[in-house]
C-alpha cells in the first residue's frame, strides 16, 4: 500500500460507547445466549455497564421499530440486534427473515447509525445453539468497529 494514502484502523475500543441492545424473546433459549455472549464481549471491549441499555420485544419483527426509536433518540452510539429466526413448516420463517434483516438494515442507513445485526436464520434449532458464541461475539465486535469508524469519519 502506498504510504501517502491516509487510512483509518479498525478500532475496538468500546471506551465512551453508548449501546443500546434490542432481544426478541422468541426462540428463547437462543437469545439468551446470545444476549450473554454480546453482552460479555461489549463489557470486554470497555463499554461501561452504565452506557449499556437491553430491550426485550416479543419477536424479530418487532425488533427494527425498536431500534428506530432508539437510534431517533440520540442516546446511543450504535445498536445491536439479536433474534433467532428458526424455519418452520411454513413460509413464515422466509417473511419474518427477510422483513427484519430490511428493517434493521433501514434503520441504520436512515438513521445513520452503526447496528449490527445478530438476528440469526437457520434451518434447526441446533445449528442456532452452534452459532451462540459467535455470533454473540461478533455482533459486539462489529458494532464497536462501526461506531468508532463513524466518528472518525464525521471528525
Amino acid at each position: 500500500m502506498l504510504k501517502s494514502i491516509p487510512t483509518i484502523a479498525a478500532n475496538l475500543s468500546g471506551a465512551g460507547l453508548r449501546v443500546g441492545v434490542v432481544m426478541s424473546r422468541f426462540n428463547t433459549p437462543v437469545c439468551e445466549g446470545l444476549r450473554d455472549v454480546c453482552l460479555a464481549e461489549l463489557v470486554a471491549l470497555g463499554v461501561a455497564e452504565q452506557d449499556i441499555l437491553l430491550v426485550s420485544v416479543a419477536g424479530a419483527l418487532e425488533i427494527p421499530i425498536v431500534l428506530q426509536t432508539m437510534a431517533e433518540s440520540d442516546r446511543f452510539d450504535a445498536l445491536i440486534a439479536l433474534g433467532a429466526v428458526i424455519r418452520g413448516d411454513t413460509y413464515h420463517f422466509e417473511l419474518v427473515a427477510n422483513e427484519s434483516g430490511a428493517g434493521v438494515t433501514r434503520v441504520g442507513l436512515d438513521c445513520g447509525i452503526a447496528i449490527a445485526n445478530a438476528i440469526l436464520t437457520t434451518d434447526t434449532d441446533e445449528q442456532a445453539e452452534v452459532r451462540i458464541q459467535e455470533k454473540g461475539r461478533d455482533a459486539a465486535r462489529t458494532v464497536v468497529e462501526t461506531a468508532n469508524l463513524l466518528k472518525a469519519l464525521q471528525a
